[in-house]
């Protein structure tokens, strides 16, 4: 009866698996942080592509840690970047897999920022517009399916739309971080892609937790630019935002569970303090009843092998 009148559908088909992967690493090595994930070699992808077919679910993110960083993050946008070589093993080990690809230079930049610096110590939005467009151009001749700028430059979407029609890939789309947030839950996964600022923060462009209706106006503005699916980072503490963008729009909407959401609960497990299949199949619920059509989440896998 439960299942017969049930309101929200929860199906492997909502999941995107998020994916680390590392330069020079063999095998897979684990994440402290975040018990039960880990960083993965270029040998392990085809692999977990296979796995992950079994388990019905049909898209990962990727996440890159290059063997290299620098000042302007140059390694994003490199033909033989860590994500490019990654995307190439997952399509050639699993083609119906759908790889979407993250769009920042945090990872890539020896500060840890996730643009280019001005003199002034700050973000020079400007003129990080055109390396990220370059960083998404890499990512769809590589063979990415979807492009996901995460780094809250204005006018991102735009930027990277055009170049992506100028180099022939009018048919990939953006989904756009576009509610972002200036969040106390990404340490976890600061320390898993090595992408932590080296001084200072990210208040300067991701938005203050306080303004749901600046976040509205974020996710308009995304969409006139081009973005043909939208984001709402992080998902839990933002389910009041999320669903006033579910509302508000037509267009696919995603929620990133996000890595200190994940690890929390999963420190509570390890302690015995909540039951991991129900804790685990509420929360992605949650976010599912909040409006989202894809979930990305750390948990997909988990919960999806628990559900076979």
């Amino acid at each position: 009866m439960r299942r017969l009148v049930r309101e929200t559908d929860l199906q492997p088909a909502h999941l995107v698996y998020p994916l680390f992967v590392e330069a020079g690493l063999n095998g897979r090595t684990p994440i402290p942080s975040m018990p039960g994930q880990d960083r993965l070699g270029l040998d392990a992808l085809a692999d977990e592509a296979r796995d992950l077919a079994a388990l019905a679910i049909p898209a990962v993110l990727l996440f890159g840690l290059p063997p290299a960083k620098d000042e302007r993050g140059s390694g994003a946008w490199a033909s033989d970047g860590i994500v490019q070589q990654a995307a190439r093993r997952l399509k050639d080990a699993r083609p119906e897999l759908l790889v979407f690809a993250d769009v920042c230079l945090c990872e890539y930049t020896s500060h840890g920022h996730c643009g280019v610096m001005a003199p002034n110590g700050e973000v020079d939005n400007d003129a990080t517009l055109p390396l990220l467009a370059e960083t998404a151009t890499s990512l769809a001749e590589a063979g990415c399916d979807v492009i996901a700028p995460s780094d809250m430059m204005d006018g991102r979407v735009a930027t990277i739309r055009a170049a992506l029609d100028g180099a022939g890939f009018s048919g990939t789309p953006i989904l756009a971080y576009a509610a972002k947030f200036a969040s106390a839950f990404y340490g976890p996964f600061r320390e898993a892609a090595a992408s932590a600022p080296a001084f200072g923060d990210r208040r300067g462009y991701q938005l203050d937790p306080a303004n749901g209706r600046m976040a509205l106006d974020e996710v308009l503005t995304d969409l006139a630019e081009g973005a043909d699916m939208v984001m709402v980072k992080p998902a839990l503490p933002y389910l009041d935002v999320l669903r006033q963008v579910r509302d508000a729009v037509d267009v696919p909407v995603a929620a990133y569970n996000v890595s200190g959401e994940y690890s929390m609960l999963m420190a509570a497990v390890q302690n015995g303090w909540l039951d991991e299949e129900r804790a685990i199949d509420e929360t992605l619920t949650a976010i599912r009843r909040a409006g989202a059509d894809l979930v990305v989440t750390y948990h997909a896998r988990q919960w999806a092998v628990r559900r076979r």
